[in-house]
């Protein structure tokens, strides 16, 4: 694929992105794509390495190198085309997958992956500046109705596959605006919300019904997460109403820490804090925001929600930022023979990091310390994790004396989510597995069933919490299932 011996004559290509200090002023997407020549000498570097690893590596499997090799010969519209076949929403990837593929590219073992995601990121946007990318609507309609409860990147790409398939979908959001994690949990710096309004235009094109602002069933209290929902809908009348029904929310729970001062004012999930900043870009007003403005912010949680924190904290003009992890600092650069082409542990460091903040390894909160009922600082102490001989596990001991305090005006848990939030299942009579998650195979027929007739469960509802590119597949996949229950058989790809 690409040029036989492209791999060894170019090297690989960054895309152009904005300076620091000029991208925290402002809440746009900051990473441009790559020009047409520029993406072509990328696609020319992909070898023709036998077994393409890069689609082992993709959870959708994504046809990587016929894509690259379409863009080398600069065959932009079958590249899309080709790239649509796996993935619904090559734009929401390409700007927000950690490219797993590109971890497992042969080319890696050099450390010189080729630049899949770059690629991507090119051939879609290319595709909707051309006008390639319009509605499928069906040949024929079924007659059949499904509900699908969820609006993220599991629920969109499952009803826009039903949809195609002929089936009458309406798609529930129990917020404002359709978009799930997409919508207020990705920050606009990393992903512009109008790639999310023209995607609905083309499903709304195709069939889809909207419904926004409608709650399904009941929601436990206290969970961190937004619901603006206007109207309430009960399972049973859903069930009554609808052929099937797709479970598709997002796993919400979030991981709480509860040590002492945990009450003091000032102490909020990521997804308190998060999302009021993206409805404050898209132009809503939000009583009582939450801001890092002139403030000590220390984020605990290591992850892409925490990093989305600090980014966000950073534009807000936040006097200082600490990122924090329970874990030991990764190697920077990983054992390859080891891991290689599976998904390594290893440093990274993303775009917020670099607009500024400091960062610390194998730290654990001990206690909040306030002063008028306020947060002001964090107890901290250093850890070692070390193997128990009679587990084979490893433990974590605290460091004697190593205890330390810091500045702390604004704390915000980004510890990740244990699971969807309860109510949700029981209230559907959905069985949960050990980690709280609905209960449903993706094997053999009748996968991503429930045990509840007629209920389908896709996504972080159904496997917990992960990536957007899984989210995507386990909708696609669902979608597929979904369409056999129904018709007795499905033309949908898997």
């Amino acid at each position: 694929m690409g040029k036989i011996t492209g791999f060894m004559e170019y090297q690989r290509l960054a895309e152009a992105t904005e300076e620091a200090t000029s991208r925290i002023r402002h809440w746009h997407e900051f990473v441009g794509h790559l020009k047409d020549e520029e993406a072509k000498i990328q696609g020319a570097r992909c070898m023709d390495c036998g077994i393409p690893f890069c689609m082992q590596g993709c959870p959708i499997n994504n046809i990587i190198p016929d894509w690259n090799d379409l863009v080398y010969q600069q065959n932009w519209r079958q590249a899309l085309d080709t790239l649509h076949s796996t993935n619904n929403f090559p734009e929401f990837t390409g700007r927000v997958c950690p490219a797993p593929c590109e971890a497992a590219c042969t080319l890696n073992i050099g450390n010189d992956p080729v630049g899949i995601k770059s690629i991507e990121h090119a051939i879609i946007d290319k595709g909707w500046e051309m006008g390639w990318v319009v509605p499928q609507p069906p040949e024929r309609k079924t007659g059949r109705r499904v509900a699908v409860v969820g609006s993220g990147p599991a629920g969109l790409a499952c009803a826009q596959q039903l949809a195609r398939a002929g089936h009458d979908v309406d798609l529930f959001e129990k917020n404002d605006r359709i978009g799930g994690l997409l919508r207020y949990g990705i920050p606009d710096f990393k992903m512009d919300k109008h790639h999310i309004d023209r995607r609905m235009a083309q499903m709304a094109a195709e069939g889809v019904t909207f419904r926004p602002g409608v709650c399904i069933g009941t929601e436990e209290p206290g969970t961190g997460i937004m619901n603006t929902a206007k109207e309430t809908i009960a399972p049973e009348t859903l069930l009554a109403e609808f052929d099937a029904v797709v479970l598709a929310g997002g796993a919400e729970q979030p991981r709480d820490l509860q040590i002492p001062g945990r009450e003091l004012k000032g102490i909020h999930f990521a997804m308190e804090f998060l999302p009021a900043q993206n409805k404050v870009v898209a132009g809503d007003s939000v009583e009582g925001q939450i801001l890092a403005t002139g403030k000590h912010v220390v984020v605990i949680g290591g992850g892409d929600t925490g990093s989305d924190c600090v980014g966000t904290s950073n534009r807000q003009g936040a006097a200082s930022v600490t990122q924090l992890e329970l874990l030991a600092q990764p190697p920077r650069e990983e054992n390859k023979p080891l891991t290689w082409p599976y998904w390594p542990l290893k440093l990274r460091t993303s775009s917020s990091h670099e607009e500024g903040c400091e960062r610390d390894w194998a730290v654990s909160s001990k206690a909040f310390l306030g002063e008028n009922g306020a947060v002001k600082a964090l107890l901290a102490v250093r850890v070692e994790w070390r193997k128990d001989e009679a587990t084979g596990q490893m433990k974590m001991v605290e460091v004697p004396g190593s205890e330390f305090e810091i500045p702390a005006d604004l704390v915000l848990f980004a510890m990740g989510f244990v699971s969807p939030v309860a109510s949700m299942l029981s209230s559907f009579g959905v069985e949960r597995d050990a980690r709280g998650n609905a209960r449903a195979t993706t094997d053999g027929p009748g996968c991503y069933a429930t045990n509840v007739p007629k209920v389908f469960a896709a996504g972080d509802m159904r496997r917990g919490q992960s990536l957007v590119v899984w989210a995507i597949r386990e909708g696609r996949q669902c979608a597929r299932s979904v369409d056999e229950y129904l018709m007795g058989r499905s033309d949908l790809p898997r």
